[in-house]
């Protein structure tokens, strides 16, 4: 199987209810969540204290994944709070509940 058709998630991590947040994608997102809560993923992160997994997306091509991150990141905040709210009203950390 060709690596880029494995497929990807794109995600927004976030430091409280409301508060920042960061959108990234991943080819293995328990993995690359645990790199944001010890402080090895993205410098915002760290910088911002993001830890909490607030919403994620899977698809099945990782070109889509990068895609579709790009274009949430033109969106703006406000879009990005709906989206969220959209599945997760309350901003709780779902991380535990990660396929």
């Amino acid at each position: 199987m060709d690596r880029k058709a494995r497929g990807g998630w794109v995600y927004i991590m976030a430091d409280r209810y409301r508060g920042a947040v960061y959108v990234g994608v991943t080819a293995h997102l328990a993995a690359r969540i645990h790199q944001h809560r010890s402080g090895d993923g993205s410098d915002f992160c760290a910088r911002y204290r993001l830890r909490r997994l607030v919403w994620a997306e899977r698809c099945a091509d990782i070109r889509d994944a990068i895609a579709h991150e790009k274009r949430l990141k033109r969106w703006r905040r406000a879009w990005k709070v709906a989206l969220i709210e959209e599945g997760n009203p309350e901003w709780r950390d779902l991380y535990g509940s990660l396929p």
